[in-house]
């Protein structure tokens, strides 16, 4: 019998990628993109130029510190604990508050009402030809898109596994789906974005371009990207549908279906009076915040506009609050989680909200899903420390993670590699050179994945020459738009990539031997859509 091949550990598989980083520390040299002011007819302008380490100005030489990396593998370790440690501590207070939110049963009582509910959506003939899950699907999926083409989401997904990864296993899938409707999703519509503030609107500002212009083109492709995506995740879906077993997460999701096999017979359904006192506590505090921001300014890509959010929202509240407490504690704290979706929104819309706040707001949620439910505070600590114990094994991947990029950037050669990937453009065609602009920023996704930080550094090198090879400046944005997209979804440097799947309990070999035929669908797309930017009329281009 054929010995069967062992795929080493996710912590093997990430250690081993940073000492082959390390490694590369000793066969690149290591070089500095600097900031050069000069005069030119009387105007003083700055670009970054590329030096290596020998010969950086002073005093860039003496302050840039760099050396081949050894022993530094171990210390990584701790330096991407400590660079990543603002998405470790999210985590772990996401998964400490949906852990006391669980002891409710509330998301258990959420699911078994979704699922009557489609049951009887399943009678019309129309639903039922189309598939009422396949519906479902794809309006999750268009959702979390949208949110990720608008505003970028991306770390935001984490706290969204927990919720979606529980619905796809009750609706007879496995977690690929569950991560599929909402990280692959919001990076579909990542990589289609369209007023997407920390792509489009750094990479056009840089580039020196009106912000959002040539939208109507970006929306095209965001429809035909996600056609694709959408198209790859049901086809996946209706496989997994026959036959679960056919699922490469079949044993590891043993985990999700064992929260999952409750009957409704299980649940009693109750409203204790401290769930009334709780929901008196913070419809209080909803009308204090109401009274202090009556109208926020939401922000949507270049476009800003004002909302009574707070009070009509406080109203909504005042309202369902009452209904669902009526009924039970497990609607109202499913209200909760609703509103605290809702007020996420608002944050990261109107008042640039981030993982701190977005922490905090789900702990909040939690503490109060907690008291509802008449638990005492040591009650709910100790169901707060059982939460971050189930997920600790996911912050921890994201903290080694952080190392790969600690030793690149110790060792001096990011800017080094991105230089030598901009020098193998050469002379090319037009569309050639925009394919290949394409792969150097996809390639450099891997080794930078913040899409800012990559936009800064990438866009006043492309820009220019862009220009001189009489490619639009707009092209050069969507190939970093693309570049900076597709990959997200398989980068073991993406900290949110390895949080999600940390969160969903998906190996990281798994998941890319999943997900690669879905990438490189995408890829290909990616560039054929790049094609008519430089061969046909296009506004904005």
């Amino acid at each position: 019998m054929p010995r069967k091949t062992k795929v080493p550990h996710t912590y093997v598989i990430v250690f081993f990628i940073i000492v082959l980083a390390a490694v590369l520390t000793w066969i690149i040299p290591p070089g500095k993109y600097v900031s050069i002011s000069q005069l030119t007819d009387g105007v003083e302008k700055t670009e970054l130029k590329f030096f290596y380490k020998q010969n950086l100005p002073e005093p860039h030489q003496e302050a840039f510190k760099s050396s081949p990396q050894t022993w530094q593998i171990f210390s990584a370790l701790f330096k991407g604990f400590v660079k990543q440690s603002n998405i470790i501590i999210f985590i772990l207070m996401i998964g400490g508050a949906f852990w006391i939110m669980n002891q409710s049963k509330a998301i258990d009582a959420g699911i078994f009402a979704f699922l009557r509910f489609s049951r009887k959506l399943g009678h019309y003939r129309l639903l039922r030809v189309i598939g009422v899950d396949n519906l479902i699907i794809v309006m999750v999926m268009l959702m979390f898109s949208v949110f990720g083409a608008v505003f970028g989401m991306s770390e935001e997904t984490i706290a969204f596994t927990i919720i979606l990864v529980p619905l796809a296993i009750s609706m007879g899938y496995d977690s690929i789906i569950g991560v599929c409707m909402v990280y692959v999703a919001a990076h579909l519509g990542f990589a289609g974005a369209i007023l997407n503030p920390f792509t489009i609107g750094i990479a056009q500002g840089l580039a020196g371009i009106p912000l959002f212009s040539g939208i109507e083109y970006r929306i095209f492709c965001w429809v035909l990207i996600n056609a694709i995506g959408i198209f790859f995740v049901l086809r996946y879906a209706r496989k997994i549908r026959l036959n679960p077993k056919a699922s490469p997460m079949w044993e590891e999701d043993a985990h999700w279906r064992h929260h999952t096999a409750s009957e409704n017979m299980t649940i009693t359904y109750y409203t204790p009076k401290i769930a009334w006192v709780i929901f008196g506590i913070i419809l209080t505090a909803l009308i204090i915040f109401s009274l202090l921001y009556p109208v926020s300014t939401m922000t949507i890509g270049n476009s800003r506009f004002s909302l009574n959010v707070m009070p009509i929202s406080t109203a909504l509240f005042a309202v369902t609050g009452v209904v669902s407490l009526r009924k039970s504690v497990h609607y109202f704290i499913l209200l909760l989680l609703g509103f605290t979706i809702i007020y996420l929104i608002v944050g990261v819309m109107a008042y640039e909200w981030y993982v701190m706040e977005i922490a905090t707001l789900f702990l909040a949620m939690g503490v109060a899903s907690g008291l509802a439910i008449n638990k005492s505070a040591d009650e709910i600590a100790k169901l707060f420390l059982e939460g971050v114990n189930d997920i600790m094994s996911a912050a921890i991947i994201v903290g080694l993670a952080g190392g790969i990029i600690v030793i690149l950037a110790e060792g001096g050669v990011i800017d080094s590699i991105l230089y030598g990937l901009s020098k193998a453009m050469g002379n090319f065609g037009k569309v050639a050179s925009i394919g290949v602009m394409y792969a150097i920023q996809t390639v450099i996704n891997i080794v930078i994945p913040s899409g800012s930080a990559k936009a800064a550094i990438t866009m006043p090198i492309m820009a220019p020459f862009s220009d001189l090879i009489a490619v639009s400046r707009q092209a050069t944005v969507m190939a970093f738009q693309f570049g900076d997209g597709f990959t997200n979804m398989i980068t073991p440097t993406s900290g949110v990539l390895i949080a999600v799947l940390g969160v969903a309990r998906i190996p990281y070999h798994k998941w890319v031997k999943w997900v690669w035929p879905l990438i490189l669908a995408v890829v290909i797309l990616g560039f054929l859509l790049l094609i008519p930017t430089v061969t046909m009329e296009l506004n904005g281009f």
